[in-house]
């Protein structure tokens, strides 16, 4: 769409676009690895784009970032340390900090720049950041879990773009096996796996063959919906290290000790049940 006043990305896997009325183009420019843009739209608030795809919106991120970060939390029954891989924009890092049981939480992402134009045009997603908790480091995350000790961490969550780019490593079984020697024996992996209407074949399948070929014993999909990523329905993967992945802390979540906008104990029940077209094609 050629006009001035809407973003707009296409998916050529769907045939399809997305497109978002903007008031005005906050920021652009291209750092050493992507190019980042800034939109205000008018009713989705302030829209960050990484080289022509959406990251997130003011409006709908709260979804993304409770998703990646709750279910997998609630599932471990003692998380104390946390990798985040990715993460920049600091939503997914501030929903890890509502959890007292966490100790420590280390966030690796590659361009500080994500950081640093989310302090200025997302600040509300970067309020936890001086949480004593929080080592921010700005450094490939592959060659950081490749030098992690071994049997040190509970849980990684794998907040990441595409699998193009600085990303693409992200999603082989060579960084699994060193995430699987990372993590102690009760460990668990979260990773974003796209969408499983059009990324079913072409990037979920192989991602969960790559999982259990580095040795995960169980690869879980869960659902929810993003409005402004392709297709409107996203999905995250949970990998488990050495056991089926369970509602490990479901007494914790029936009762929140903090708030949120779309995770509760009913939708983490509900958000691993798998369509049937799924259960029949990855789930056999």
């Amino acid at each position: 769409m050629q006009n001035s006043n809407w973003f707009t990305e296409e998916c050529i896997e769907s045939g399809s676009a997305f497109s978002l009325q903007i008031n005005e183009k906050l920021h652009e420019e291209q750092t050493p690895y992507q190019k980042i843009e800034i939109y205000s739209t008018s009713k989705f608030g302030n829209l960050m784009v990484i080289d022509g795809f959406t990251m997130l919106t003011e409006r709908d991120n709260f979804i993304y970032h409770e998703m990646m970060s709750h279910p997998a939390l609630f599932a471990h029954p003692d998380p104390k340390n946390i990798l985040i891989v990715g993460g920049g924009d600091c939503g997914t890092l501030r929903e890890v900090t509502n959890h007292q049981c966490v100790q420590n939480i280390t966030q690796v992402e590659i361009d500080q720049r994500v950081t640093e134009l989310s302090l200025a045009f997302f600040p509300e997603l970067c309020e936890k950041n001086n949480d004593p908790r929080i080592k921010l480091v700005f450094d490939d995350a592959i060659k950081w879990v490749k030098d992690a000790p071994s049997e040190t961490i509970d849980l990684i969550i794998v907040d990441s773009t595409d699998p193009i780019g600085p990303a693409e490593g992200l999603f082989s079984t060579p960084f699994y096996r060193d995430c699987m020697r990372a993590l102690k024996v009760d460990g668990l992996l979260v990773q974003q796996s796209e969408s499983p209407l059009i990324h079913l074949d072409s990037i979920i399948q192989p991602m969960h063959h790559c999982m259990q070929q580095a040795g995960f014993k169980k690869t879980d999909l869960l659902y929810f919906p993003v409005a402004s990523y392709p297709t409107g329905w996203w999905s995250a993967t949970m990998a488990s290290k050495s056991n089926e992945v369970i509602f490990a802390r479901e007494k914790e979540s029936e009762v929140l000790s903090f708030k949120t906008q779309y995770y509760n104990h009913a939708i983490h029940k509900a958000c691993f049940a798998a369509p049937q077209f799924i259960k029949q094609k990855i789930l056999m």
